[in-house]
């Protein structure tokens, strides 16, 4: 580990050289690229640094133990001795934690898809419920949430809603809420009061950037323009601005009539089909790894079960980890952080755990 460290200070070095010489500067887009390079490796060389300054620290006060102190000031050292070396055994596990490798995705926005499934009417209203938690969530962080597709249902809620969230590491904090999500609830159309339980699936892909090889021929592509429709088929404007795109190839079809403008609804619905593409082409290397070096969380599979909201008990169990928060209400309003760390830590522990084996 410490052999990796010092070649990572080296390479820091190396590029705070770089990206003050005035030659890279006046190249923008290498020095770009060399200041994203510097800014990765700055967490790993500040946490570094402090460790090897606890570490001479730990040196001096063992050399001051071997002269002749007076009792009061040789107790001071022993604690800052202590001291040191629990620090020193902290910054050991952080370090490790810095030194997992990377989603090259988790900088990256995110895509997410909403469909209601098994329950009907019940399915498509929480899938509403969800699409609002997903959004109160990224107001807090500050993030933007831009719907690029929707289908809704006429008693409310969307039979599916496509919508991206723009921000630092949208992807890396919500890759773990792709899945199928329970609600048990009684119906606002029950009028036995009986609970039903519906499910709602989740998907969760990184925006694909244009520069990544994603194969995409527009040969292969079939763009059909439509009429907008809104609730119950009530039209919402005269003009064919809605998009459907065919990927021949895969089969895939995206649906795109949010926008007013023919052309933006064209551009976000090739982005969601980029996305796709990608995570398709992900899932195709993913299948070439070993079983045992996956995490044992990762970022979940979209037919795998991964949480339940129980609203009769106010609370929501997250299935792979086995936590249960009896706060359903804050949750619904996009409080996920503690069930989002603890997935995350739980996360590390087994990618740690992997690496040590």
């Amino acid at each position: 580990m410490f052999d990796r460290l010092e070649e990572i200070l080296d390479r820091y070095q190396g590029l705070s050289d770089k990206i003050s010489d005035p030659d890279t500067i006046n190249n923008q887009e290498e020095w770009r690229r060399f200041m994203k390079e510097h800014s990765n490796l700055t967490p790993i060389v500040e946490k570094y640094t402090e460790y090897k300054q606890a570490k001479e620290a730990i040196e001096e006060a063992k050399l001051m133990l071997e002269d002749n102190l007076d009792d009061d000031f040789r107790q001071l050292v022993k604690e800052e001795l202590t001291d040191n070396r629990n620090k020193v055994e902290i910054i050991q596990g952080e370090l490790k934690i810095l030194l997992l490798p990377k989603d090259p995705n988790d900088a990256k926005n995110v895509i997410m898809e909403i469909r209601g499934g098994a329950g009907g009417d019940e399915a498509a209203l929480f899938a509403g419920v969800l699409f609002r938690m997903y959004s109160r969530y990224a107001e807090r962080r500050r993030w933007k949430v831009d719907i690029m597709s929707c289908n809704e249902c006429d008693v409310g809620g969307f039979k599916e809603v496509i919508f991206m969230i723009q921000g630092e590491g949208a992807y890396s904090t919500l890759k773990y809420e792709s899945g199928v999500h329970r609600v048990q609830r009684i119906p606002v159309t029950e009028s036995g009061g009986r609970i039903h339980t519906s499910t709602v699936t989740v998907a969760v892909l990184p925006e694909a950037d244009e520069d990544v090889d994603v194969e995409l021929n527009m040969n292969d592509i079939r763009i059909d323009v439509f009429r907008s429709s809104g609730n119950g088929g009530q039209s919402v404007n005269t003009t064919d601005s809605a998009v459907r795109i065919t990927h021949m190839p895969t089969g895939i079809v995206i649906s795109c009539q949010d926008g007013k403008s023919q052309l933006k609804n064209k551009e976000k619905g090739l982005k969601v089909l980029r996305a796709r593409l990608y995570e398709m082409e992900q899932e195709k290397q993913a299948a070439e790894i070993s079983a045992d070096r996956k995490s044992q969380v990762g970022t979940g599979d979209r037919s795998e079960r991964i949480r339940t909201y129980n609203f009769p008990q106010g609370r929501v169990t997250d299935h792979r980890i086995g936590l249960t928060l009896h706060r359903l209400d804050a949750i619904m309003e996009g409080d996920l952080e503690e069930i989002i760390d603890t997935l995350n830590t739980v996360d590390q522990a087994e990618k740690l755990k992997n690496v040590s084996q």
